[in-house]
């Protein structure tokens, strides 16, 4: 029982309990009311009482004594007196006196019961009819035993009816409070019910009055009000709690959402790739309990600066910080989270995989340095031979100059092909689209076989080409193809051990309907784990063995040029030590790709 219940029974404990007081308080002032004026009305019938008896004993006393002695009168009146006294035992006296005031006679009532001394005296004169004369007076001295026992059985018989009505009253003021707490405790369960969340709870209204009937009535109608809101809110809140979690499981960036108190109220599925999370896992949990797979609590300190921030630093200054998780580095934003009403109810952290944006940055400042270092040496070596040709020229013979001129022509050819490459990725690299022709592509690796031909002779290297007859025309762009295919075969050459074979293969692959270039080379082989960076750009394998300097463009834009613009596939094979098979494919009939190609532009 709680504590308004306690005062609720206790104020109707002290109703009941006054109610009982003033009843009983007016009907005994009812009893003493009534009991007063029943003892005035016994006294005065009492008093007439003793007068009637005295009058008629001395109208006896005057007939029985006329024309007598005074002794016969004595005896007369000593007689007739004794026989009252025993006739009536109420009466305690007789006295006969004369006109005089003198005592005739004094007749006492001797009895146990009878009291010495009378309660009331009654006097009546003794008139003699005849001539009217006064003879004397008989005063007659009662007990007043009959008065007290009337008066007894009165205040008994009061008394009785006392309680009895007084139970009775009592009996319906109780009855009468069961029914009104009764009802008050029908009503106050359903209200009861009502604050549990219990919509649509009835109160049967049975045998109570008309006016709490009515009262049920309009609870019933409340409740049933209330359930058809809470219906219709909770599907309202379900069907936006709904759209909430499926706009944030749909969002592409990791969202962990919290409380005032650090738990984890509702987390996406990206979250839960990026963090490396089972199912609910951190749901219903501490987020600052969450750690990286350094063992680290990644979330504790960033989150506690947050909470010192004022609000008003919350909303307009987020805090942003980078996490590591499985060696991917995630970009977390904590930000306020408000209620409709504006009410601060937590925070919100949004996980953004940049682990490739940091490893562009990366691969962009060693492409800077790279190409700063590249255009450095062509450059150096340009202006140092041109300056040396410019002022001691003459004093060179002809085979110095050729060399000279030789060195510059070959440091000119690197820096064109540099500046090629940048050119050709900042081209490529965009949505513009290129021309296409109807082109042979046998022809087009014999002629980039051919181009290499100088280079194979100075790393003393042979070339194998391998094609299948009867290879169609295909839709493609000559120069960018041969630029991609001469990108392999370089990269061949410059990898490939002295005196090693380089295989060029052509084939069809007709259940792909596709074209197929490959280019193989004995050389050091691509560990497994570069493979698949290969062909990003900017990203060059920098170890021991491949110590061969470049942009780390070339792979990127033979990628850009096969899979974007000529819609074909480049890949790599490739064993440590076992050498390394680069291709690309190239689909025979391109029509359908350029159609939607078209229709998305």
């Amino acid at each position: 029982m709680n504590e308004n219940q306690k005062i609720s029974f206790s104020t109707q404990n002290r109703l009941i309990i006054f109610g009982l007081i003033l009843s009983t308080l007016l009907i005994m002032a009812i009893a003493i009311f009534a009991m007063i004026n029943i003892q005035k009305n016994l006294n005065e019938s009492y008093q007439n009482f003793g007068q009637v008896i005295s009058k008629i004993l001395a109208i006896e006393s005057v007939d029985m004594t006329k024309n007598t002695s005074q002794g016969e009168t004595f005896k007369i009146l000593k007689t007739h007196s004794d026989s009252i006294l025993k006739s009536h035992k109420d009466i305690v006296s007789i006295e006969f006196r004369d006109n005089d005031g003198n005592l005739i006679y004094k007749a006492q009532n001797v009895t146990r019961t009878s009291p010495k001394r009378p309660n009331i005296s009654v006097s009546s004169p003794m008139i003699n009819i005849s001539d009217n004369t006064n003879l004397g007076a008989v005063t007659v001295g009662l007990s007043g035993s009959i008065v007290g026992k009337v008066s007894s059985t009165t205040r008994a018989s009061i008394l009785f009816v006392f309680v009895i009505v007084w139970l009775v009253f009592a009996f319906v003021i109780l009855i009468n409070t069961y029914l009104i707490t009764r009802e008050l405790r029908i009503l106050h369960d359903g209200v009861k019910k009502i604050s549990t969340g219990e919509f649509g709870y009835k109160i049967e209204g049975k045998d109570v009055s008309d006016e709490v009937q009515e009262l049920f009535k309009a609870f019933n109608d409340m409740s049933t009000r209330l359930n058809i809101y809470e219906e219709q809110n909770i599907e309202q809140l379900t069907l936006e709690r709904n759209k909430l979690e499926a706009v944030l499981m749909s969002i592409v960036n990791g969202v962990v959402v919290c409380d005032n108190n650090d738990t984890v109220v509702l987390i996406n599925n990206h979250a839960k790739e990026l963090l490396e999370l089972e199912d609910d896992q951190l749901l219903n949990t501490n987020i600052q309990n969450y750690v990286d797979t350094e063992g680290e609590y990644c979330f504790t300190e960033k989150i506690e600066e947050y909470k010192k921030l004022s609000l008003e630093e919350k909303s307009s200054k987020p805090i942003i910080f980078n996490i590591t998780i499985d060696g991917r580095i995630l970009k977390s934003i904590i930000s306020p989270m408000f209620s409709r009403n504006g009410d601060y109810v937590g925070y919100i952290i949004v996980l953004i995989d940049v682990t490739r944006e940091i490893e562009m940055d990366q691969m962009k400042s060693q492409f800077i340095s790279n190409v700063s270092h590249e255009l450095r040496t062509p450059v150096t070596v340009l202006r140092s031979y041109i300056d040396t040709l410019y002022n001691y020229g003459d004093e060179f013979d002809t085979e110095t100059q050729k060399e000279f001129i030789g060195t510059l022509n070959t440091e000119i050819i690197r820096l064109n092909s540099m500046v090629n490459d940048i050119l050709d990725f900042s081209r490529l690299d965009s949505n513009a689209k290129i021309e296409k022709n109807e082109n042979d592509i046998s022809q087009l690796v014999d002629s980039c076989v051919s181009q290499v031909q100088v280079l194979l002779k100075e790393h003393n290297l042979k070339i194998e080409t391998e094609k299948e007859e009867n290879i169609p025309l295909l839709m493609f762009n000559y120069d960018s193809i041969a630029r991609a295919l001469t990108n392999y075969l370089s990269n061949a050459i410059k990898y490939a051990p002295q005196d090693s074979t380089i295989k060029v293969r052509l084939y069809k692959d007709l259940e792909n309907n596709q074209i197929v270039v490959t280019v193989r080379d004995e050389g050091i082989g691509i560990a497994p784990e570069f493979q698949k960076k290969v062909f990003e750009r900017f990203y060059r394998v920098e170890n021991k063995t491949h110590s061969v300097k470049g942009t780390g463009l070339g792979l990127h834009l033979v990628k850009t040029t096969i899979e974007k613009h000529h819609f074909g596939h480049v890949f790599v094979n490739s064993q440590p030590n076992n050498g390394s098979t680069f291709g690309f494919t190239l689909p025979i009939d391109i029509s359908q790709f350029e159609s939607d190609e078209d229709n998305l532009i």
